[in-house]
């Protein structure tokens, strides 16, 4: 193979990896958040569903209002840290690909 064909190929593969790479970071996304008191911690997934809802059994002496607000309040606190994890894998995935790019044709591999 010609050191051009190889230089492609090299590019083809480390695109693959850093593709491999972020798939396997983002199925690991997990956002948590605890109460500054921890009667409420809410942990979501990657794409902001609710995986995990633990509750003090100190909230039961609380009205119910306070406690839906406080698990809202985890909940979404939860949510932006997992938002905030996939920005950071999904940004690192665009300096792979742009950085291979770089002198290059945009539109090549």
């Amino acid at each position: 193979m010609s050191a051009e064909m190889d230089a492609l190929v090299q590019r083809v593969n480390d695109k693959l990896e850093a593709l491999e790479a972020t798939l396997h970071d983002l199925g690991g996304v997990r956002g948590r958040c605890a109460a500054e008191d921890g009667s409420v911690t809410a942990e979501v997934d990657a794409d902001g569903a609710l995986t995990g809802l633990w509750l003090a059994e100190s909230v039961t002496s609380r009205p119910p209002a306070e406690v839906s607000r406080l698990i809202l309040w985890t909940a979404r606190r939860a949510a932006a840290e997992a938002t905030a994890q996939r920005a950071r894998i999904i940004t690192r995935l665009n300096d792979a690909l742009i950085s291979k790019n770089v002198g290059g044709d945009p539109d090549s591999a």
